[in-house]
């Protein structure tokens, strides 16, 4: 019984220091919640950050999915059905990829599965757009970002912002 409880003991005092030993994540987690209307919209994401590094057309290669953030799958749900660019989605939980190009970005929105689950290459997407993204010509964005701006009643936008690039997503609600 005594080898019973000091085994146990070991066990778990070697899962705490594990869980103690490991840093901050390169990529911090963050989520954002923005009602547009009486939808809510939630999008849970990873922020990379730039760290002096060529982001679009090289770390992320133009013409390949990319996840669209770091570590996992972004999650975005919405709690009531919305438009994409004028294209009907329904309500529910989605992992938001992209495919970016220099002229022409596509979004995917692939029902979402297990969490932490990145590899959607082999699904078909619930809906892809395409929109065209935007040069910011002084302005750098360090980490990462997901905002809601141009908030109306009847939707708004939602841009991907990473480096010196801006992706506006137009979204509308009933």
């Amino acid at each position: 019984m005594k080898k019973l409880f000091i085994l146990s003991l070991i066990v778990i005092a070697g899962m705490f220091t594990t869980v103690s030993a490991q840093g901050p994540a390169a990529s911090p987690a963050s989520k954002t919640i923005q009602t547009i209307g009486t939808t809510e919209i939630t999008v849970a994401y990873s922020r990379p950050s730039v760290k002096g590094r060529d982001i679009f057309g090289a770390l992320v290669p133009y013409g390949a999915m990319w996840r669209t953030g770091a570590n996992a799958a972004t999650k975005i749900s919405f709690s009531k059905d919305v438009k994409v660019e004028g294209k009907d989605l329904m309500a529910g939980d989605y992992a938001l990829f992209t495919t970016p190009g220099k002229d022409e970005w596509a979004i995917h929105f692939f029902k979402f599965e297990t969490p932490g689950a990145g590899d959607y290459g082999d699904k078909t997407p619930a809906l892809t757009v395409k929109v065209k993204p935007m040069m910011m010509e002084g302005t750098k964005v360090e980490s990462f970002l997901i905002v809601f701006d141009t908030l109306r009643n009847d939707g708004g936008e939602m841009d991907l912002l990473w480096d010196n690039v801006a992706v506006p997503i137009q979204l509308g609600v009933k």
